[in-house]
């Protein structure tokens, strides 16, 4: 049984310029994966001599993206991950709400994936 964490990024750009990041392969391909291929809602990203592939299972323009990985696993159907794209109603601050599944011994380390991931995502768009 994984345990589902959320974790949150502030970051300066734009909710449509930080859509194409999450939702378009050459946007996610800058920053997520070595490489990435779509046909339709099935995409496919690349790591070094790896390759996983995942569902677009949701998605609202500008607003969040959340995909669902085709494995082995009996019950894959229930884990996906998410991103958010929020805006504080006050001060414009734009964040990133990342919402994922791991098992109980590798929360840490899969939240630690994400900070490097999300930084390489500030880099790309200067906000870092």
């Amino acid at each position: 049984m994984k345990e589902q964490f959320e974790i949150e990024f502030v970051i300066k750009s734009s909710p449509s310029l930080l859509y194409q990041y999450l939702f378009t392969p050459s946007g996610l391909s800058e920053w997520f994966a070595d490489n990435v291929n779509s046909r339709s809602d099935k995409y496919e990203f690349f790591w070094d001599d790896s390759s996983e592939e995942a569902l677009l299972i949701k998605n609202k323009t500008n607003e969040f993206v959340r995909y669902q990985w085709q494995n082995d696993e009996d019950d894959f159907e229930k884990y996906h991950f998410e991103i958010r794209i929020q805006v504080d109603e006050i001060t414009k601050d734009v964040s990133l709400i990342v919402s994922d599944f791991a098992d109980e011994d590798e929360v840490e380390e899969s939240k630690m994936f994400w900070e490097n991931q999300i930084s390489n995502l500030k880099q790309v768009l200067g906000s870092a």
